[in-house]
């Protein structure tokens, strides 16, 4: 059964952000997506603290989609935090980076990244990877 998934996206990159937006609109997914700019943020967003505290405004996400490249604490950072945290560690993470390095793989499966993807170049196999990010975790019954 498909349910609707909140995804919180973590990424600085405005151009990826508008990406993404509009591969959301491309492939008509109506799941809500959250933005938040980097690893500190995206704690505020899970913690409802700061500009987040509305709960109803910001909820618990269903599925984080993380970049790992970004200013002030970059998303391997944020990965190791919320993944020694029982209230968020099972909270499904997909890295959508343009690192290649395997140093960065390997840690983030060692801190229990669930999928490790590179962004596609090409817009159209971008919003593709999007769409099948998007229809396995609706379709995955998530706790």
């Amino acid at each position: 059964m498909i349910q609707e998934v909140n995804i919180l996206l973590v990424e600085d990159d405005e151009n990826d952000i508008l990406a993404i937006r509009r591969a959301f609109k491309k492939h008509s997914i109506s799941n809500p997506l959250f933005v938040v700019e980097n690893g500190e943020d995206a704690l505020d967003f899970l913690h409802n603290r700061g500009e987040y505290e509305d709960e109803k405004a910001h909820p618990k996400p269903d599925l984080i989609l993380l970049d790992i490249n970004m200013p002030r604490m970059n998303g391997i950072e944020f990965l190791n935090i919320i993944k020694r945290d029982d209230k968020f560690k099972s909270i499904p993470v997909v890295i959508l980076t343009s690192s290649k390095r395997e140093w960065d793989k390997i840690e983030s499966y060692k801190l229990g990244v669930n999928s490790y993807i590179i962004k596609p170049v090409d817009f159209d196999k971008f919003a593709d990877s999007i769409l099948m990010i998007n229809q396995y975790w609706s379709m995955t019954e998530l706790p």
